[in-house]
């Protein structure tokens, strides 16, 4: 009894170093963008940076608005988000509640795999394939544009979302799903009325955490979204998200410059972006558990 005692105190100390050494390494990635970002205040005010409407860093004097650059991420995650989230669910639901097993051990490690698919590989075909096709479609002067890079976000985060969606929904104890049917319900009833209410939680949850994945992605809106540093006014207008000017840019960038601090105020809003859906999440997760229970 105490040599299982004491494997337990130090599988439990070991697991709380590991978690302890993840909470260092995000408050230390904190820590360094503040530090590196907060510099730009000395060339521009905090209300130009959130709300102006021009970036040119480069000229003289240089305009450092970040709006555009916001509106682009958001468009897009919330683009990605309306044509990938319900199917992600959908996919959820057909491989937990409809799927044959056979079937399902099959579809579920390819869905898995799927999520490892590298994103310059959509960008590419982004920027090959669907570019053109828009372009001649729908008489466009470019097919790099906002609806390009969401269509292939959508694609990006269905597999990430799909899995964990069918996570929650398989999680639900099969005896709610019995008692449903004993009460007379059909499966149609059964799924909306019963599962879906109890994996909510959980799919709340992979939902988030598809759109944190959308908002913080870089290869696919640097090679399919256009570039432009304009606020959105179209799906087809192009669009300059935070990611992708971080990743053009930064390169080019004098170390210490106020533009190479710019670049940096940038990360720090996307961390805090990414950092309110994880919030928003564990708060999602929290009020639905206490409003089941």
């Amino acid at each position: 009894m105490r040599d299982i005692k004491q494997r337990d105190l130090i599988a439990r100390i070991i697991i709380s170093a590991i978690a302890m050494v993840g909470i260092f390494i995000l408050i230390f990635i904190l820590f360094f963008l503040i530090k590196e970002g907060i510099p730009v205040l000395k060339s521009t005010s905090l209300k130009e940076l959130l709300f102006g409407l021009y970036w040119y860093p480069t000229y003289s004097p240089p305009d450092f608005g970040m709006l555009p650059l916001i509106a682009g991420s958001l468009a897009v995650t919330i683009l990605s988000s309306l044509f990938a989230l319900p199917l992600s669910i959908l996919v959820a639901i057909y491989l937990s509640e409809i799927c044959p097993s056979p079937l399902r051990n099959i579809m579920k490690p390819l869905l898995e795999m799927l999520g490892f698919l590298p994103s310059v590989v959509l960008g590419f075909v982004g920027m090959v394939l669907l570019a053109p096709w828009l372009q001649n479609a729908f008489e466009l002067v470019s097919g790099l544009n906002l609806f390009n890079a969401s269509l292939l976000l959508g694609i990006l985060i269905i597999p990430i979302t799909g899995s964990l969606a069918d996570d929650a929904i398989s999680s639900v104890p099969s005896d709610i799903r019995d008692a449903s049917f004993a009460l007379g319900a059909t499966r149609q009833e059964t799924i909306t009325r019963v599962v879906l209410p109890a994996a909510l939680p959980g799919i709340m949850q992979a939902c988030l955490l598809g759109m944190m994945r959308a908002i913080g992605e870089t290869m696919v809106v640097l090679m399919a979204a256009g570039g432009a540093a304009i606020i959105p006014r179209s799906l087809f207008d192009p669009i300059r998200p935070l990611t992708s000017t971080i990743a053009a840019e930064m390169g080019e960038t004098p170390i210490g410059s106020p533009h190479y601090h710019a670049l940096f105020f940038a990360g720090l809003l996307l961390l805090l972006m990414t950092l309110a859906l994880n919030f928003a999440a564990i708060w999602a997760e929290k009020r639905w558990r206490w409003q089941l229970h």
